[in-house]
């Protein structure tokens, strides 16, 4: 029997029970499952890497201000699909605030967290062209959103961006937009799982690109103000977070309170319209919708297919975070730093035992220290790493499923290691070393 840290034949034999056929194509959720199965085999305790969650308290104002709502009774109401007045008037006024830009509570909409909000954009702006067929993907991204598309019976295109990075971005995006075909495009903003940052300059590429094609950009802000090389807390007062809404109005953005405010138990989300694109007119949504209208057809057809609202109660704890945010009186960022922290150390850990980080640079940048990092083994493909890594207690998701094109790689996620598993980290990894080095 091999000497790992755990023990190896109670890990090979769950491996096989669990069923799967691949560890490195299991998705984040089949891993969380297989990671929860063998915890509970062997008594051990893993360092957890692969579920992009929250390791922090949820913001405690909006904790009182839902506990104040639900005693108010709102449970036994259901919430306008819309959304209610404070929340709305209170997105606006962030994006303003954090973002620079000037859009109508009209088209600032709660969602049933960030994947509610892609659902809807997708099942809708999708069908605003009958001869165009879905969205491209500016990979790595995250691997639910394809899912989504799959499950609608929508296409989709993607490529690697990073191989693609400044003056490059322009000919390769334009190349899958010139063919006529895309009605979207949807990346992550800082990148999960790559953590890379799109410049002022390529998403200004992405955003005249969208106006000459026609095409809606979907930016997905799941981290919002992450990017922890500069500051981004301080409400109207740049810099402010980058977004491709400054070069176009064919926008939409997926803003998440999961991870900035670490409410994602409540799975309440924001979605953001231009002004433009609410009050756009496509004659295709017809096909499915009562209204040609995009914000009515949104609102009136899909999310009130996908639920009758979102959590009314929950929808006044945000509405107090975005207020004290939004009024100077919450620095949501100071917070959220512990992740870049946490990272700056695990990394280190990583590189002074043989491993390298996969996706490193920002053009000719060191890539941020922040929620995720991604790294390899010399000779071993991400699938076989993540596989290996099971037997000395370390969990994490391989790039495969992300879109990338580096297939050596995996992606980490700092939120749930606590700090007083750095020490077994550290064991762990050297010991992995010790026993693969060439």
């Amino acid at each position: 029997m091999k000497d790992t840290p755990i023990n190896y034949e109670l890990v090979k034999e769950t491996i096989r029970k669990s069923g799967l056929p691949t560890i490195g194509d299991a998705s984040i959720r089949e891993i969380k499952k297989l990671i929860d199965q063998l915890e509970k085999a062997t008594g051990e305790r893993y360092v957890r890497m692969e579920m992009g969650v929250p390791g922090l308290p949820p913001t405690q104002i909006g904790v009182e201000a839902q506990k104040a709502a639900l005693d108010k009774g709102v449970a036994a109401i259901y919430p306008d699909i819309f959304g209610i007045a404070p929340l709305k008037e209170g997105i606006s006024k962030f994006v303003k605030n954090f973002m620079d830009i000037s859009v109508s509570p009209e088209g600032c909409l709660p969602t049933v967290g960030s994947m509610q909000g892609s659902f809807a954009a997708f099942m809708t702006l999708n069908r605003m062209h009958a001869d165009r067929e879905g969205t491209l993907f500016l990979d790595p991204g995250f691997p639910v959103h394809k899912q989504q598309l799959r499950v609608m019976g929508q296409g989709w295109e993607s490529f690697d961006v990073y191989n693609y990075r400044g003056d490059k971005l322009h000919d390769k995006l334009e190349s899958y937009l010139k063919t006529g075909k895309i009605c979207s495009i949807l990346y992550s903003n800082p990148n999960n799982p790559s953590w890379i940052c799109f410049t002022d300059k390529e998403l200004q590429t992405i955003g005249e690109l969208a106006n000459k094609y026609n095409v809606i950009v979907i930016e997905d802000l799941a981290y919002f103000a992450m990017d922890f090389r500069k500051d981004y807390s301080k409400p109207g007062v740049p810099p402010y977070q980058p977004t491709v809404a400054k070069y176009t109005d064919n926008f939409v953005l997926l803003i998440s309170s999961s991870k900035a405010f670490s409410y994602a138990g409540e799975r309440i989300g924001m979605m953001v319209l231009s002004d433009k694109l609410f009050n756009t007119t496509a004659p295709d949504l017809l096909r499915y919708y009562k209204s040609s209208n995009v914000g009515y057809a949104l609102i009136f057809g899909t999310l009130y297919s996908l639920s009758s609202g979102t959590n009314h109660s929950a929808q006044y704890a945000l509405a107090a975070i975005l207020k004290a945010v939004n009024e100077g009186k919450l620095d949501f960022v100071s917070i959220v730093k512990e992740y870049g922290e946490k990272a700056k150390i695990m990394k280190k850990l990583f590189t002074d035992n043989g491993f390298y980080i996969v996706y490193d640079k920002d053009e000719d940048q060191d890539i941020a220290d922040g929620f995720y990092f991604t790294f390899a083994y010399p000779g071993m493909s991400g699938a076989e790493l993540l596989e290996e890594m099971l037997y000395y207690g370390i969990s994490a998701i391989t790039l495969d499923i992300t879109g990338s094109e580096r297939h050596d790689g995996i992606r980490a996620c700092v939120s749930l290691v606590n700090r007083n598993q750095f020490g077994d980290l550290e064991h762990r990894l050297k010991k992995f070393h010790e026993d693969h080095k060439k």
